[in-house]
């Protein structure tokens, strides 16, 4: 199901970023006493009155300048606007209506999407009477808010909440494993796509950035029934503001929200580079299921170490995915591409687990005896049960005496341990801790 997004829009330095930061309750965006600190935009989610949704941090819309870098910016924040379900028009009750909100006001105009005009900087009652000003933007009612302080944030919550989209009910049985191929541009997803379907279902291209836009194609094999999600490539920070590539980076992100399992695509022939580490993270930090996926392996130079060092290089690199399998397989050949399917198949199980409480238990009191909890100033910490508490991700509830106890390498040996029991391979396990009342 897809989030609602809402794009927080404004000139520069109206404190879009600090507002961006209160709504996600995280210091996610840059934040910074000049103009032009945010240059890209900054995807987060945030929950509100029992709903989920996503936030875009955009640079400020400088609309008349000519300097590369805020042309730049000005694109970024256009093009999430057009990925926005809702718009946040952020303008500085200190300043007034200046010319730059009015040309910002006439883009927004011109996109027909919701605005909610959110009047920040309000912390005295002077400001509050300068709000009225910008009533005369057009957008009807104005919310006064401090961004810094939170200070009437609520109310222009309830305002964007207000224009969500009716939530869809998802497309797909339970039992349909839905895939999502991610990936930056010209590694080979739609070639990939194609020969998993064993039939031309998408358009293939040498010209990176090809596929625009996210396809689901649903089949079924040996029974079972999945759907394959082509996204469109992922490009580099700073380089997503080509035209074309309006609702690529995005589309991807909401794919990779949707799926159960993400095939992360890598370019043999290349190697790694640092965007797929990042693409490869929006993946773990949602909980997904992954499966890398070594493309191009036909046409790379190799000898009977190849395979390992590669292995190596991808542990190496991707740290945080140890629990990922690799394959290594040439969509243009159809080498070895019979291989993940079934693989998909297994990690989409484990990532749908259950383990029962009593055996959880059993292997962290075993854990414990081999390895004791550590101590922090003469406290020492105890877990006294746990529990699994949800599924895609598997997610276990440790209930402690003080959760400031837990130390990340032990969090870690713990996880280890629960793997070592349980096949969890594919999938990222989530601990959460729980101070015992």
């Amino acid at each position: 199901m897809a989030l609602p997004v809402v794009a927080i829009v404004g000139r520069p330095n109206v404190g879009k970023s600090t507002l961006f930061n209160r709504i996600v309750g995280e210091r996610i965006a840059i934040v910074e006493d000049r103009p032009g600190v945010t240059r890209d935009r900054i995807y987060s989610k945030a929950e509100w009155r029992g709903r989920i949704f996503s936030v875009i941090d955009t640079g400020g819309l400088d609309i008349g300048a000519e300097d590369e870098i805020v042309q730049r910016v000005r694109h970024q924040a256009e093009l999430a606007i057009e990925e926005a379900d809702v718009i946040v028009f952020v303008v500085d009750a200190r300043d007034g209506v200046t010319p730059a909100d009015e040309a910002v006001a006439e883009l927004l105009y011109r996109s027909g999407k919701p605005v909610v005009v959110a009047v920040n900087k309000v912390d005295n009652r002077e400001q509050a009477d300068a709000m009225y000003d910008f009533y005369r933007l057009g957008f009807g009612e104005v919310y006064p808010i401090s961004s810094l302080h939170g200070t009437g944030v609520g109310d222009l919550l309830d305002a964007v909440f207000a224009h969500f989209p009716e939530e869809e009910a998802e497309p797909y049985d339970e039992d349909v494993i839905r895939i999502a191929v991610i990936g930056r541009p010209n590694v080979g997803k739609s070639s990939l796509v194609n020969a998993i379907l064993g039939e031309e279902r998408v358009i293939v291209s040498p010209v990176a950035g090809t596929t625009r836009d996210a396809v689901d194609t649903r089949f079924e094999r040996e029974g079972q029934a999945f759907v394959l999600i082509d996204t469109a490539g992922l490009r580099k920070r700073g380089k997503v503001y080509e035209t074309t590539e309006k609702y690529s980076v995005l589309r991807a992100l909401k794919a990779i929200e949707r799926c159960d399992v993400a095939l992360v695509v890598l370019d043999g022939q290349q190697g790694i580079v640092e965007q797929d580490k990042r693409i490869a993270g929006y993946a773990h930090e949602a909980g997904r299921a992954a499966i890398f996926v070594v493309n191009k392996w036909d046409i790379v130079e190799k000898d009977d170490k190849t395979a390992d060092r590669f292995v190596e290089k991808i542990r190496d690199e991707f740290a945080f995915m140890p629990y990922a399998p690799v394959l290594f397989v040439s969509a243009k050949t159809k080498q070895r591409v019979h291989k993940i399917l079934p693989k998909v198949v297994d990690v989409a199980e484990n990532h749908a687990m259950r383990v029962p409480t009593h055996l959880v238990n059993d292997i962290l009191a075993e854990a414990m005896v081999l390895n004791p909890p550590p101590t922090h100033n003469g406290k020492r910490l105890r877990i006294t049960y746990a529990t699994q508490v949800a599924v895609k991700p598997p997610t276990f509830a440790l209930f402690v005496n003080d959760p400031e106890l837990m130390h990340f390498s032990y969090e870690r040996y713990l996880e280890n341990k629960i793997r070592e029991a349980f096949p969890f391979e594919g999938t990222p396990i989530r601990i959460v801790l729980k101070k015992k009342s």
